[in-house]
């Protein structure tokens, strides 16, 4: 049983496959609506929210009508699982209803945990370790701008506007060591990738994550550096990303981290010291005047708009590839 847990699951070939599956998904969504239907006909997406979400419920719940199927959305407070019934019962008993699960949860062992019981694939919507779905909506938005290997070619050419490949890109990513930074590393990691992260003194990405992502970025020759300058990792970079810097449960925190975070703004300033076509990624809710200035965000290098669209058709791309891989 193949499960989307976490980037480290898979291998280079495996995540190349379901982007450029993603992308002819894409492409056939927006040139007949219809054509999609055949992926998930009759076909039922369950969905855990034990997290307030937008996105990420919006972009699978349409995922799924427009793939054929349907979703069932369940809110913490409506599942057995607020009031103490044990995972494994409810990922067995959901998982011989429905043909896939979405969850979105605090805890990485959790959904780990659910994934072992289930009798059908699991995708990871959020946990506080990971956010796999959103980075490869990032990579998906950085080969339509341009940036692209020769690996990601054939996806690129899904779309005229991306057919010109400007360079390899370098990823700089600027703010808290969260997980947007943790599937970042994989992600750099598994691909070849030149990973730059900016975090402050205390708030680096965990360390066994980032080990981790040095030892596969051996085999694939990915350069992967921390700093604590946000101007040493923007340098000439393509793309800058940053994050809210803080998350959710983290609200007791917010005085103490904006002090500490006050430097890690990007703003035009920071932004002048990338490419002179680099691209601003955020995956949303943003907070102008503390991770983005007001400029950078409605600016023109921004592709927030983008990325966070490009969230409906990975997410389909990932469905129809846990389809064709069980």
């Amino acid at each position: 049983m193949r499960h989307f847990l976490t980037l480290k699951d898979f291998s280079k070939q495996e995540i190349i496959d379901i982007m450029c599956l993603s992308f002819s998904v894409k492409a056939d969504f927006l040139r007949d609506r219809e054509s999609n239907t055949k992926y998930f006909r009759n076909k039922i997406l369950g969905m855990i929210f034990e997290k307030p979400s937008t996105r990420t419920r919006v972009s699978f719940e349409a995922g799924a009508y427009q793939l054929g199927g349907q979703a069932i959305v369940l809110m913490g407070k409506d599942t057995q699982i607020g009031r103490g019934e044990p995972i494994k019962d409810t990922a067995r008993v959901m998982s011989g209803m429905v043909d896939m699960i979405m969850m979105r949860t605090f805890e990485q062992e959790k959904l780990e945990e659910f994934a072992t019981y289930s009798s059908v694939p699991i995708i990871n919507g959020l946990t506080d370790l990971y956010h796999p779905v959103q980075v490869l909506a990032d990579l998906m938005t950085i080969i339509e701008c341009g940036f692209y290997t020769d690996d990601f070619k054939d996806c690129a050419l899904e779309f005229k506007d991306c057919s010109q490949k400007k360079s390899s890109p370098i990823i700089a990513y600027v703010g808290d060591g969260n997980n947007i930074v943790h599937s970042w590393l994989y992600l750099a990691a598994l691909l070849g990738l030149e990973f730059r992260i900016a975090c402050p003194n205390g708030y680096s990405p965990d360390e066994a994550i980032t080990q981790t992502a040095l030892t596969l970025a051996k085999s694939s020759h990915a350069k992967i550096s921390l700093t604590q300058d946000p101007n040493v990792a923007v340098k000439d970079c393509n793309i800058i990303i940053t994050d809210t810097w803080i998350s959710m449960g983290q609200e007791d925190q917010k005085q103490q981290k904006i002090a500490i975070f006050k430097e890690y703004c990007v703003d035009q300033a920071l932004m002048a010291k990338a490419s002179d076509d680099a691209i601003f990624l955020h995956c949303l809710p943003a907070y102008r005047g503390y991770e983005v200035s007001e400029e950078v965000f409605e600016g023109d290098k921004s592709k927030v708009w983008q990325e966070a669209h490009n969230r409906l058709h990975i997410q389909k791309g990932i469905m129809v590839w846990l389809q064709q891989n069980q």
